[in-house]
C-alpha cells in the first residue's frame, strides 16, 4: 500500500515538473549575407559555442536555408529569446533581420560571406549554396 502511494506521488510530481516546462518556440530570421555553404559552416560553429556559453543550451536546433538567406531556430524561451539569437548572429558577423552584423566580426568573414552590395554571395554561374565536391 505504501509503495502504491509513493509511486503515485512520484508520478504526480514528474507530471507536474513536465507541465511546468516552457514550450519550445521557433523564430525565423533573415540574413542578407547568409547565402553560401562557407557562411553556414562559420555560423554553425559560432552558434554551437554561443549556445553552450551565453544561452545555457537554450537552442535546440536550427535549419539554415541558404537560397532564402534565412535561419529557423528552435529554442527554449526560459534560456534564450529572439533578441539573444539575433545578437549571436550579429556577433558572428551576420545580419539578422534589420540588425546589421557587428562590424569587427563582419570584417573577418571571407569575401563570399559579405553582403551582395559589397560583392559577396553567389556569383553566376557558380552556386555557392552547395559544398564543393571533395
Amino acid at each position: 500500500m505504501i509503495k502504491k502511494i509513493l509511486l503515485t506521488g512520484a508520478v504526480f510530481l514528474s507530471l507536474q515538473a513536465i507541465a511546468q516546462q516552457p514550450k519550445q518556440q521557433w523564430v525565423t530570421i533573415k540574413s542578407a549575407n547568409l547565402k553560401c555553404w562557407e557562411c553556414k559552416v562559420i555560423l554553425e560553429k559560432y552558434l554551437v559555442q554561443a549556445n553552450q556559453t551565453t544561452m545555457e543550451s537554450g537552442l535546440i536546433q536550427w535549419k539554415i536555408n541558404l537560397l532564402q538567406g534565412e535561419i529557423k531556430v528552435q529554442y527554449w524561451p526560459d534560456r534564450a529569446d529572439e533578441s539573444m539569437i539575433k545578437a549571436a548572429l550579429n556577433n558572428a558577423g551576420f545580419d539578422a533581420n534589420e540588425d546589421k552584423a557587428e562590424s569587427e566580426s563582419y570584417a573577418k568573414l571571407p569575401p563570399i560571406c559579405k553582403r551582395a552590395e559589397e560583392g559577396g554571395g553567389p556569383k553566376p554561374p557558380k552556386p555557392c549554396h552547395i559544398p564543393p565536391v571533395q
